[in-house]
């Protein structure tokens, strides 16, 4: 696949380290497309942001930026009714797999992957089958890898670069989920100190 156009949907700096790499050793001509409108709060977004921007760099490839999509009150509106797994988890990668595409084709790149097929945590065949179903429909290439089974590498090279690594998958409903427990801590024993801020792994 020497020098075919590829847009490469990033969800964030850790998650595209393997994706960017294996593609670039394949051939493709990759362009990162940060574009994540469900992380919250802004800080986050933006920490995450500066992470892709980093990962970007580090393998010197292009970098764009969707920062125009981030509205939380939107994306609240959108996802109203199907906030609790698995429906939740669908509407967002299904979403931004649907924006790659079309940013692609606004663009004229000839493929489109997404970092999230790197993610043990998301909806793996939900995410490929939207990616087929969106080159079926447009004619852009859907460039489908599991790339899971590089979850550790990705992992060991974050590390080495120094990125930051986010604690929870990035909308508010996932970050309350991730601190629920602590807070039932606090409220069985009210003299309990949570710690909120996880450290880096």
């Amino acid at each position: 696949m020497e020098g075919v156009k590829l847009l490469l949907h990033v969800c964030c700096g850790p998650c595209a380290i393997m994706p960017v790499t294996r593609f670039l050793d394949e051939g493709y001509a990759v362009t990162a497309w940060f574009m994540n409108p469900n992380i919250q709060p802004l800080a986050e977004y933006l920490r995450r942001r500066e992470a892709a921007t980093q990962c970007a760099e580090h393998f010197g490839i292009p970098i764009l930026y969707a920062d125009d999509t981030w509205d939380i009150t939107l994306w609240l509106r959108n996802v109203a009714g199907r906030d609790r797994k698995p429906a939740r988890c669908s509407y967002c990668c299904q979403s931004r797999v649907d924006a790659a595409f079309a940013k692609a084709r606004e663009l004229g790149f000839q493929a489109v992957s997404t970092s999230l097929l790197y993610s043990i945590y998301q909806p793996h065949e939900l995410i490929a089958q939207r990616g087929r179903e969106n080159a079926q429909n447009q004619g852009i290439d859907f460039v489908y890898r599991d790339f899971r089974k590089d979850w550790q590498s990705g992992i060991d090279v974050c590390r080495t670069l120094g990125l930051y690594r986010q604690p929870y998958c990035g909308c508010v409903y996932s970050e309350a989920e991730r601190y629920e427990k602590k807070l039932a801590r606090v409220i069985r024993d009210p003299s309990a100190r949570p710690v909120v801020n996880a450290p880096q792994t």
